[in-house]
């Protein structure tokens, strides 16, 4: 209903205020755009999708935060098959197209296992005559698909996983047990109420050699179980399996858990790429590297490196849109009573939250596209049986998922609460990002424990190094390692700051020299010195960490030293300022260990706060745009405060007036009477249902 509020505007512009910003840097952001997304006609893809889905009233998004748990996952169901039928209708076939209706729509579909973990491990780990079969019916969506490897028990442990599949040789079936509640699995997405197979992970029991009532255990193996009835969907006796409940985010996913009583499935639910059971004897036969079973693990946790650039870009366009527009107090140092007030990203106690963090999402971008080349090539090995890079993309899979998830999900709580009260609300849209990336940094892998394979994987290439300096390298960290113990003994350390002049080699030297010495330190002490693992953990961690920040900076150094070059004057300049501010933001927090390293001279230390400030001051003037480069829709963004066209208070106001369902009730708040809703007589009753 119209009022008097319909004529009032914001005593600031913030559309003018935005296109001022704009207006004020020279970059070419549909250029930038094109460089930093153009793979796989991602930006054409979007704008295709988005126009598409701005159209269906399913996917409208401004009442997501009112809706329950259960009705997040009903709508998400919806959508879910909604997708499959406009892809279909509109001829969009690809797993691209399939994977950009997932990120615009923005909430964890709970088909969306069966595309990644289900359909990679059966293609990666499945037999070709398996493959045959199953593949088919995965991508005619025959069937859903989801991967049940954690359990209540156990989740990074994969080895010590309880539930069980034991061989019966006789009846040429594999029996699958949970023999304790802990054996439960748990977790595990898509399987709660959505999906008619699983990829079941246990623990293979075979006989023993010369015995047959005695078992032994194999280690982890995957099989392919149908565990609902095609047309009933109801679990299959000897099956227990339900939705776990309520979580910190992803309402619209039915994370499950389920049991087997002794549960029989016929030999061929076996995934037999890598490992078989002979029919004759019981004996199992492997091949390729014992690690391939991971590999579905490996290829996730490259998805969610490639994925942390988006969704810190994300976080940090509505935080910077935001702080733009923004004004709170005059300069304290102005002699003007008329001066308006300040923007609040001028001030440099909200520059050095957020313009770091801008930096950030184009180091994660880079190292993104690395990782995403390891790995095509890694897996173009693999293919031929050639497992050699196998450790180094499982160790730089895990290293730079801990760091890039950690620095996502620290970011978006940082932007958030760069932008005060407003940041907190649902209009910041930044509520629903913030509670589902939370499970990034324990998801795939802990990102305490994976580092512990990583350190694991550095300090046996150390060695490796130590006993054999001069044998051939075979990737990048033999080289550095070999350098390092070649020039320890009379390593200068990098003056990365001198007179205001910024050394980008010496930054990425003193990275590196850095990772090396850390893993040189723990390669002495534990294979030197015998110490034991668990008193190394968190030494180990951070080695962990320094190796991946290495990995990070180098690839960023080297990726815009190569690639930028294309692009039109000022952005090659600009992303060196972002190198330049990430590399030393990051060395600035973690100074002591490069001090300790003998990677930094000590006197670059004390200049270095002086530089970021510097640095933020010369960036300043092209965030708005930078932010504009990743191209991120308002349809995804949801979001009052970081809207491209800068109207942040009309669309807050709009939505707490018009839009909130809430104000559409009157309510009797007399607490001498049980009627809630005023006028309805209901004495509570409608509340007392619900709970």
């Amino acid at each position: 209903m119209p009022d008097f509020t319909d004529a009032l505007k914001p005593r600031y512009d913030g559309a003018a205020t935005l296109q001022a910003e704009r207006d004020g840097s020279p970059i070419d952001v549909d250029e930038l755009a094109k460089h930093l997304l153009s793979r796989d006609g991602f930006l054409q893809r979007q704008d295709r999708v988005v126009r598409v889905l701005q159209k269906e009233k399913l996917f409208k998004k401004d009442q997501t935060l009112n809706l329950s748990r259960p009705e997040r996952y009903h709508v998400g169901l919806a959508r879910a098959k909604a997708v499959q039928r406009i892809m279909r209708r509109e001829g969009w076939t690809t797993g691209e197209d399939y994977k950009m209706f997932e990120y615009l729509v923005d909430e964890v579909s709970p088909y969306h296992l069966h595309l990644t973990m289900f359909l990679t491990t059966v293609r990666e780990q499945a037999s070709e005559e398996q493959k045959k079969y199953w593949m088919p019916k995965i991508l005619n969506w025959d069937i859903i698909g989801c991967y049940a490897q954690s359990e209540l028990g156990h989740g990074s442990n994969v080895r010590g996983l309880e539930t069980l599949a034991k061989w019966i040789p006789e009846k040429q079936e594999f029996e699958i047990h949970s023999p304790t509640l802990t054996a439960s699995k748990w977790w595990n997405g898509s399987m709660g109420r959505t999906a008619t197979h699983a990829i079941v992970v246990a623990q293979l029991l075979l006989p023993k050699k010369g015995s047959k009532s005695e078992y032994e255990s194999h280690g982890p193996q995957p099989f392919i179980v149908q565990i609902r009835d095609s047309k009933t969907h109801q679990p299959f006796e000897g099956i227990v399996v339900g939705d776990i409940g309520p979580k910190y985010g992803y309402a619209s996913m039915d994370n499950g858990y389920m049991l087997f009583d002794h549960y029989r499935v016929p030999k061929s639910a076996m995934l037999s790429r890598y490992a078989e059971v002979s029919d004759e004897t019981g004996a199992i036969s492997r091949k390729g590297h014992p690690a391939v079973v991971y590999g579905s693990l490996t290829y996730v946790r490259g998805q969610i490196i490639m994925h942390a650039r988006l969704v810190l870009a994300r976080a940090v366009t509505v935080a910077v849109r935001y702080t733009a527009v923004r004004r709170q107090f005059r300069d304290r140092d102005s002699k003007n009573e008329a001066e308006d007030e300040m923007k609040v990203l001028d001030y440099p106690t909200v520059q050095i939250r957020i313009l770091p963090l801008l930096a950030t999402t184009f180091a994660l971008h880079y190292t993104g596209e690395m990782m995403y080349d390891l790995y095509s090539k890694s897996r173009e090995a693999i293919e031929k049986d050639n497992f050699g890079p196998l450790a180094e993309l499982h160790s730089a899979s895990s290293g730079l998922k801990s760091l890039c998830t950690m620095l996502a999900a620290d970011g978006i709580e940082t932007c958030r609460r760069a932008m005060g009260g407003h940041g907190f609300g649902g209009g910041s849209g930044l509520v629903g990002v913030n509670a589902d990336y939370l499970s990034k940094p324990t998801v795939e892998g802990d990102n305490w424990m994976i580092t512990q394979q990583v350190a694991a994987h550095l300090i046996k290439k150390m060695a490796s190094c130590v006993s054999n300096p001069n044998a051939p390298p075979k990737d990048p960290t033999d080289t550095l390692f070999q350098f390092y113990l070649k020039n320890h003994a009379h390593h200068i350390p990098q003056n990365v700051v001198r007179a205001d002049q910024i050394s980008d080699q010496a930054i990425v030297e003193a990275f590196q020299w850095r990772a090396a010495d850390l893993s040189y330190r723990a390669y002495q002490a534990r294979v030197v010195d015998k110490k034991p693992w668990t008193k190394l953990m968190i030494q180990l961690h951070s080695l962990s960490r320094a190796y991946s920040e290495h990995i990070l900076v180098t690839t960023f150094y080297n990726y815009f030293q190569t690639t930028s070059t294309n692009l039109s004057s000022p952005t090659p300049a600009v992303l060196r300022t972002c190198f330049r501010l990430y590399a030393l933001f990051t060395l600035d927090t973690f100074s002591s260990s490069f001090t300790l390293t003998n990677s930094v001279a000590a006197e670059s230390i004390p200049v270095l706060q002086d530089a970021i400030l510097n640095l933020m001051v010369e960036l300043r003037p092209h965030a708005v745009k930078l932010v504009d480069a990743w191209s991120i829709p308002d349809f995804l963004l949801q979001s009052a405060l970081g809207r491209y066209d800068g109207r942040v208070y009309e669309e807050l106001y709009d939505m707490a007036h018009r839009r909130n369902p809430l104000n559409k009730v009157t309510f009797n708040p007399d607490w001498r009477c049980e009627e809630i809703v005023l006028g309805s007589e209901d004495r509570g009753e409608a509340v007392l249902a619900k709970l």
